[in-house]
């Protein structure tokens, strides 16, 4: 009779209740852990920059703040360019108001519909419903959850470029002396050597102990190097590519004589690092604005066909040739991850869902479990 700690069937549920739990500690602590993150991805995007400055023989406390100054002064510049923008677009709100209830009264004619609401449409009468206190307080709730947000990342950016070296020597002491110690405990065991040992023998346990606790170092650096590699290649590209993607749009959106291209380049830039429906929004918005500034339904046909074009031609094209294979996700564990971590976190887990869900798969990749062998070919492309 199997035992209930073997029993396959009671280990499968014990990791799937372990596994819901830690989801829910997650979702629960996100305040904590999100920064977290979001901090150890600036770690590993500023790593390169440390390395160098190291070499040169700059202080890490230095090195530190130079990070901190280049996050500051790149957020600030787009925050900056990001926000003028939004203003104009907010000034303008009142004609885009008057131009949108034109819209859906002519539509509603148009389609010989007679209900008094949409013949007569007014969006301030649809707004007068909403809770504006409510609002306010959700704004300022937002606001306050912003600054605690960017203090979060900052100070446990501090904190992990002084002790990231701590904690990888930590995971390396349990990773491979405990487990090397264990493994060979096992070995002895099963050989039923523990009392009759000679001298071959023991010199056989030293040269395994010594063979074992190479490869699990070697190991265990290769997941280390392959998480900052992926990570950074993924934040870069993924930033050109979606960069490129904004400069395209705007200027598409320009020549169109769409008002607003700052801001329609921006959204496809943002919006371009959450799979599979950050670019159909963008590109969704973009066709509604084109609709309530001229009114045409041909020449918003334009504009969108243009603007599926440029997106199938980067996001089908462009962006698979230039990332490759480096990932390696199946597409249907991109999408699932995208619902998974925008669950959990929100809208900043679908932008993080890609590099989390790729982390995730190298740890899994290198473990020497066959069940997690089994998901590392699951989520493989």
């Amino acid at each position: 009779m199997k035992k209930l700690g073997t029993d396959p069937v009671i280990k499968f549920f014990i990791s799937a209740i372990g596994l819901i739990v830690i989801l829910f500690v997650l979702k629960e602590l996100q305040h904590i852990f999100l920064p977290l993150v979001i901090a150890y991805f600036l770690f590993f995007l500023f790593e390169p920059l440390n390395k160098l400055l190291a070499k040169i023989k700059i202080p890490h406390g230095i090195a530190i703040v130079l990070d901190i100054l280049v996050s500051i002064v790149f957020i600030g510049g787009a925050s900056k360019i990001v926000i003028d923008a939004f203003v104009q677009f907010g000034q303008k709100l009142p004609i885009i108001e008057i131009k949108l209830n034109h819209l859906v009264s002519n539509t509603a004619r148009s389609f010989g519909l007679e209900d008094e609401s949409l013949i007569n449409f007014k969006i301030s009468s649809v707004l007068e419903s909403f809770d504006y206190g409510g609002l306010a307080g959700g704004i300022f709730s937002s606001t306050l959850e912003v600054v605690t947000y960017v203090f979060l990342i900052l100070f446990f950016f501090i904190f992990i470029s002084s002790g990231h070296e701590k904690i990888v020597e930590a995971i390396r002491v349990r990773y491979v002396e405990k487990g090397v110690k264990s493994s060979i405990k096992k070995i002895k065991k099963e050989l039923q050597m523990k009392e009759e040992l000679d001298k071959e023998h023991h010199h056989t346990i030293d040269e395994d102990l010594e063979t074992m606790t190479i490869q699990r170092e070697t190991k265990l650096q290769r997941t280390f190097k392959d998480i900052t590699e992926k990570v950074q290649k993924y934040i870069f590209t993924k930033f050109m590519i979606s960069l490129l993607l904004g400069v395209i749009v705007g200027v598409v959106t320009w020549s169109f004589g769409i008002e607003f291209f700052i801001v329609w380049a921006v959204l496809s830039l943002l919006l371009n690092f959450i799979p599979n429906i950050g670019s159909v929004i963008a590109v969704l918005l973009v066709s509604l604005m084109t609709l309530i500034q001229y009114e045409s339904i041909g020449y918003t046909m334009l504009v969108l066909a243009t603007l599926i074009l440029i997106q199938n031609v980067i996001g089908n094209i462009l962006e698979p040739k230039i990332f490759g294979d480096r990932l390696g996700l199946n597409p249907l564990v991109i999408l699932f991850s995208l619902m998974l971590w925008g669950y959990i976190w929100g809208i900043i887990g679908m932008f993080l869902s890609v590099p989390l869900t790729a982390v995730i798969k190298i740890v899994v990749l290198n473990s020497s479990s066959k069940n997690m062998r089994f998901f590392a070919n699951i989520m493989s492309n």
